[in-house]
């Protein structure tokens, strides 16, 4: 599933995210964060160099899974384009794993999204505010299905 016509699906990540992240990013390098900070790291699409982003990873019944909260984000687009193949580093310290991050079919998604209110209330309220999302709800979240991407996190 790559994108639908919804409009939504072209919303990119708001600038003052990706400043956020490069700070959260940098805090981490430097051992400074109270709490664990997940990283996916993938190859670029076009310049092939690691790119790191900071995710939230949510376990539901044994599996993980990541959402792309703005479906236009270059990660999303890196990770199709990686044909799933990245790392994850997590933990403090860190260790880090390859995974597969495989996207994954509507209705699988639905209960995935529908969560993502409880999981990452930030987020949520950051993809109500650039419009992704119509309300910080599990359903207007799982009307999200098909214009979110969800991923799988397999080991790689």
């Amino acid at each position: 599933m790559t994108g639908t016509t919804d409009p939504r699906s072209r919303i990119r990540a708001p600038h003052e995210l990706k400043e956020m992240n490069e700070q959260l990013l940098a805090q981490r390098e430097a051992g400074e964060l109270p709490f664990e900070l997940p990283v996916l790291t993938v190859p670029g699409r076009r310049s092939g160099r690691p790119r790191a982003t900071p995710l939230t990873v949510y376990e539901r019944d044994g599996v993980r899974f990541v959402v792309g909260g703005f479906p236009a984000a270059d990660w999303i687009a890196n990770v199709r384009a990686a044909a799933g193949h990245a790392t994850l580093s997590s933990g403090n310290p860190p260790t880090t794993e390859a995974v597969v991050l495989t996207e994954v079919p509507i209705d699988e998604a639905r209960p995935v999204l529908a969560a993502w209110p409880e999981v990452t209330p930030d987020g949520v309220e950051a993809m109500v505010a650039s419009g992704v999302a119509t309300a910080p709800t599990p359903e207007a979240l799982a009307d999200l299905a098909g214009t979110c991407p969800v991923f799988r996190i397999e080991p790689g």
